[in-house]
């Protein structure tokens, strides 16, 4: 027996020696210098994301096949853990290890984190910080980008698929995390670009540096890649935790519905005062939604944004309506007058996609005056950008609710998901004004004998506020879109919170019958729509 325990006493020890060595990463030098960056190791940004003590590895002792020698874990940390409470897929690249270059078995335990993920239904987290590709591995290291970036398509749409960026991220390694839903990236450690500033200004002359090109700031305003860019990765992984509280974990499931202790009931007599009379004037509309959502006892902001600095006349957000998850799409009047632009097309009809994947609601806060116009945008194609808006409404199957708060114009009263376009209730405020086009543009043409025959310039200019305004009177009004069923209702502007709620539970077939775990009715929103491969969508 002291034979077998001798045997036994020393497997252990080399268990546990093994592990101490490749728990390592590039060795204690590596991890202090990257600490010393203002940057953590891969190790140390697992143990910060998720809950603690939940994080169990994948692929610990593997080395890789490459000739560079034996590399920890093969420069990626892989593994499922908890946040909150709910299980998630992770890899975080360790560039303590060959600058955490991407080669044959990184690549593999990647893959096999992606496909653990959907087989199990569990969202997906990548932390990137790379140098890229292995020179040293060649092809295979090139094909592991292809078969991860194949899993990320296969992903889309079935799991949540979060990427932030914390380091390093060139070339082909940059197209992971823009195929995965929400990109995040810090500033001042982050860059992400197809080609760095070498290269730029060896092929085009041009000197730029890093974070000019492909910062976290730069990323998002720019490029629209990035939907957050945070102060330091603290920041980053409480964020991605209250990204994933308003997720479901899978396209099968419904988001979680969290109390954050408002009521169904509440009423807010002074909503109206926000919105300026004169439909010129802008507000901010975030005021709007601080004030309509469900308001937390904690204190903290009520929703939660995407692409902040990313055409900012339109907002993307999540936040929560009687404690369900919903989108938010919602024009900025302090920006570009709450135009729609290719940009916030764009931006728009990606989030509205994504919330019919994962069965979140819709809710549209419309104060629209049309599409932006201008060479810039008809020749950069806002046709086709605005039909994605079109598309994505029209293709979507969740709950869709409308709300306009001031004015919707011509196309743009489509694009904002009127009625037609598929929404389920559709409610104005009595400072509404749906037309075709504003009052100072439609009264000249549908007044233009009238005003031709006034010789006198400023009789004729008196007469041409007259008929402005005795357009907006007779046209330009809710009353007469909700004759003909395009609004459902006129509202006070007050009651916006309570009606919202009625409406969402009527649309999503609450309190209609038994209700299940999910706090869904048994009986389920059911839409038939023609059989299709799949769709080909606007470009």
């Amino acid at each position: 027996m002291t034979e077998d325990t001798d045997k036994k006493a020393k497997q252990l020890a080399d268990l546990a020696s093994r592990r101490v060595k490749m728990q390592a990463m590039g060795g204690a030098e590596r991890v202090a210098a990257q600490n010393k960056r203002g940057k953590l190791s891969a190790r140390q940004r697992i143990d910060a994301l998720l809950d603690k003590g939940t994080f169990r590895e994948i692929g610990l002792f593997t080395t890789g096949r490459s000739t560079v020698g034996e590399v920890p874990a093969d420069a990626v940390v892989v593994g499922y853990g908890q946040i909150d409470g709910r299980r998630v897929y992770i890899y975080s690249q360790d560039f303590t290890s060959t600058g955490g270059t991407l080669a044959e078995i990184h690549g593999d335990k990647i893959c096999r984190a992606l496909d653990n993920a959907m087989a199990q239904g569990c969202p997906v987290i990548g932390l990137n910080d790379s140098g890229g590709a292995r020179i040293q591995d060649g092809v295979d290291a090139l094909a592991r980008f292809g078969r991860i970036f194949f899993r990320n398509t296969q992903a889309s749409g079935v799991i949540p698929q979060i990427c932030a960026i914390v380091g390093p991220t060139a070339g082909g390694a940059v197209y992971s995390p823009a195929l995965m839903d929400f990109t995040f990236m810090v500033k001042d450690i982050s860059f992400a670009y197809i080609t760095g500033p070498r290269v730029v200004k060896e092929l085009l002359g041009q000197d730029v540096t890093d974070e000019e090109l492909g910062g976290a700031v730069a990323t998002q305003r720019k490029a629209g890649v990035v939907c957050r860019s945070e102060n330091n990765e603290a920041e980053c992984f409480a964020n991605i935790r209250e990204l994933l509280s308003y997720l479901p974990s899978n396209n099968r499931e419904k988001p979680q519905r969290v109390n954050w202790g408002d009521t169904t009931d509440r009423k807010d007599d002074t909503l109206f005062n926000i919105v300026p009379a004169n439909s010129a004037k802008p507000y901010d509309m975030h005021k709007i939604i601080e004030r309509v959502f469900d308001q937390r006892s904690d204190g903290k902001k009520n929703y939660f944004e995407l692409f902040p600095l990313f055409a900012p006349n339109i907002i993307t957000c999540f936040s929560r309506l009687n404690g369900w998850s919903v989108g938010i799409i919602a024009n900025q009047p302090m920006s570009k007058a709450g135009s729609l632009d290719i940009d916030a097309s764009d931006k728009a009809s990606r989030f509205i996609r994504f919330c019919d994947s994962f069965n979140i609601p819709v809710v549209t806060l419309v104060d629209v005056p049309g599409y932006l116009p201008g060479t810039d945008q008809e020749w950069g194609g806002i046709i086709r950008h605005g039909a994605k808006m079109l598309y994505a409404y029209s293709e979507a199957t969740v709950p869709r609710l409308t709300v306009t708060i001031r004015k919707a114009y011509g196309g743009s009263y489509i694009g904002m998901c009127c009625k037609d376009l598929g929404a389920d209730f559709v409610f104005c405020w009595p400072s509404t004004e749906l037309a075709v086009m504003g009052a100072e543009g439609a009264a000249p043409i549908i007044f233009r004998r009238e005003l031709d025959a006034i010789k006198d310039p400023a009789a004729a200019a008196a007469a041409l506020q007259e008929k402005i305004q005795q357009y907006k009177e007779e046209f330009a009004n809710p009353y007469r879109a909700a004759q003909n069923l395009h609004v459902d209702d006129v509202i006070d502007p007050a009651e916006t919170r309570p009606r919202l709620i009625e409406a969402l539970e009527i649309a999503t077939g609450r309190g209609a019958g038994p209700e299940t775990a999910l706090g869904f009715a048994e009986v389920s929103r059911v839409e038939v729509r023609p059989w299709r491969k799949h769709g080909v969508g606007p470009t």
